[in-house]
């Protein structure tokens, strides 16, 4: 039963998060109250996510590097200075929206890249191997990085962004790691299809509490608001599209291209409107939320985009053998 779940789940993932901001700017007046829960909400769907990796990842990253340094180079220097620069001809002077949008391109990449890798037969190890060492270097990028770009206008405290990327992903995340690699891949087979359905859900829990914490800020939509979405949409866009190019230019084999696709195009989304919402003002959050409203159904998109190119290269080779 909870793996017929977990299927329908899945399919529904370009609508939970959507549906999960409205619901909770609707309701805000409810669910604002229960936002300390959401940073524990986070570490299980974090546990729930890296059950599938192991030790093992690391050793292929270290043989085949260069993808994995490729990517790290786009999520961590070319996004975030992307963001930052549209930020600064867009926004001039808002400091806050521009640490917004240098947030939601410079935490780690989404666990969830792994579920759409996988679904359009790109490369799992190399997926593994991104997400973890992206997830690992996590508390020293983000703190760090943002300190860099927009530390100058924003008040910004490493050591306590620091650990609250340890306790909500690093821990978490090794603590599965490790169960999965003592227990010789038996906690993923046992843990991972009982747990997958309610991490599911916990995003759209977690979803809908940060949109009640951000409610006063998008209830009333005008042109700045406009703004901020359509800003975000082309950098979300544009992660996608960088990655895939880079891949391409570089001669990498499709299921490396779709990998690095996914792993430079998502964002643990989530993981940032956490951030946004403990550590920073209020209108810090809001362009990471509407972030939120893109990530699953451009995923979904691209998926799309990536099977027609590949479909089509398929087609011909065949035509020509």
């Amino acid at each position: 039963m909870l793996n017929k779940v977990n299927r329908q789940l899945e399919k529904m993932m370009p609508l939970i998060t959507p549906t999960g901001v409205i619901i909770g700017v609707l309701l805000a007046g409810y669910l604002k109250e229960f936002s300390f829960l959401i940073p524990w909400i986070f570490a299980f769907m974090t546990f729930t996510g890296s059950l599938g990796s192991n030790f093992n990842s690391l050793k292929e990253a270290v043989v085949h590097p260069f993808p994995v340094l490729i990517t790290l180079f786009s999520l961590h220097i070319m996004m975030p200075l992307c963001a930052w620069g549209l930020g600064q001809v867009i926004f001039s002077g808002d400091h806050f929206t521009i640490t917004g949008l240098v947030l939601s391109m410079v935490i780690p990449t989404g666990i969830t890249s792994f579920i759409w890798v996988s679904m359009y037969k790109g490369h799992a190890t190399l997926t593994l191997s991104i997400i973890l060492i992206d997830t690992l270097l996590s508390p020293f990028i983000v703190p760090y990085s943002l300190h860099l770009i927009v530390g100058q206008t924003v008040t910004i405290n490493p050591l306590s962004l620091m650990m609250g990327l340890l306790q909500m992903i690093v821990i978490p995340s090794l603590v599965a790691m490790a169960l999965n690699q003592w227990t010789r891949g038996k906690a993923k087979t046992v843990l991972s299809p009982r747990l997958s359905p309610f991490s599911k859900m916990g995003l759209g829990i977690v979803v809908m509490l940060n949109g009640a914490v951000v409610a006063p800020y998008l209830r009333h939509i005008n042109m700045k608001l406009f703004s901020i979405a359509l800003v975000v949409l082309v950098i979300a866009l544009s992660g996608y599209v960088i990655a895939f190019l880079i891949g391409k230019l570089l001669k990498q084999p499709q299921g490396t291209v779709i990998a690095m696709t996914y792993t430079g195009g998502m964002r643990n989304i989530s993981a940032g409107a956490v951030l946004a919402v403990s550590y920073f003002p209020a209108p810090v959050v809001v362009p990471v939320v509407i972030g939120m409203l893109f990530q699953q159904v451009l995923a979904s998109l691209y998926g799309l985009f990536l099977n027609k190119i590949y479909l089509i290269k398929d087609t011909r080779q065949q035509k020509v053998s």
